[in-house]
């Protein structure tokens, strides 16, 4: 992790596997960074397994850094930039280091989360049912299993109909935000990330469709 005495109190968190250049990361000198390698235990930061696609790079960061969070967390995949990899990054060239750059900090801070796609589509305004029956052959078992894993992470029943939000698990959060909730909360989270039978791409998913609401945000 990219940090000293006089670095900037805001740092940006990623995940990368073997094959994943993330040396773009440099090119945003006012962001510490964190890159986490999913796939290779002998980097310096590493998940314990590859379970669960960016989640568990981000529940890792957060437990493991819980009582020394920066005050600004953004969390984004390995990517720089170029489509169609990086299709769901709305900035200019659909770069990561151009959406960092235009973070507005002080939005993050006074709301606590900021979903770093601006553009609704995918995801809004009603891209999640829980309990909704669909005809189609779509794959929707992260969206059904929503309603099972909601009372594991969040302890009630109340899971909502509808879900909104803007794909694709790239976002910014207050470290007051994160810090709302406990850190039992987030090894929690990582445990069942880590023992679902649900495999890697759907496990992962199911976190993509709920990060807003785990940082305090209304369902829709």
């Amino acid at each position: 992790m990219s940090s000293s005495s006089n670095s900037p109190d805001r740092i940006v968190v990623i995940g990368k596997t073997n094959s994943d250049d993330t040396s773009w990361v440099e090119k945003l000198p006012t962001w510490q960074n964190a890159v986490f390698s999913v796939d290779n235990d002998t980097w310096p930061l590493h998940t314990s397994k590859n379970k669960g696609r960016e989640a568990n790079v981000y529940l890792t960061y957060l437990v493991e850094n819980y009582q020394r969070l920066p005050s600004t967390i953004a969390f984004v995949h390995a990517h720089e930039d170029g489509y169609p990899r990086a299709w769901h990054t709305d900035a200019d060239s659909y770069s990561n280091v151009k959406s960092l750059s235009a973070l507005n900090v002080d939005l993050a801070q006074s709301n606590g989360y900021a979903n770093l796609r601006c553009i609704a589509n995918p995801g809004c305004p009603d891209g999640i049912r829980p309990f909704h029956e669909y005809n189609d052959q779509e794959d929707r078992r992260a969206e059904h299993a929503i309603a099972v894993v909601w009372q594991q992470l969040f302890g009630n029943n109340d899971v909502p109909n509808v879900i909104a939000t803007p794909c694709c698990a790239q976002f910014a959060v207050s470290r007051d935000q994160v810090h709302k909730r406990p850190l039992e909360f987030y090894v929690g989270a990582l445990k069942w990330l880590h023992e679902t039978p649900l495999d890697d791409p759907t496990s992962g998913r199911v976190f993509e469709y709920i990060w807003h609401i785990i940082f305090g945000q209304e369902p829709v």
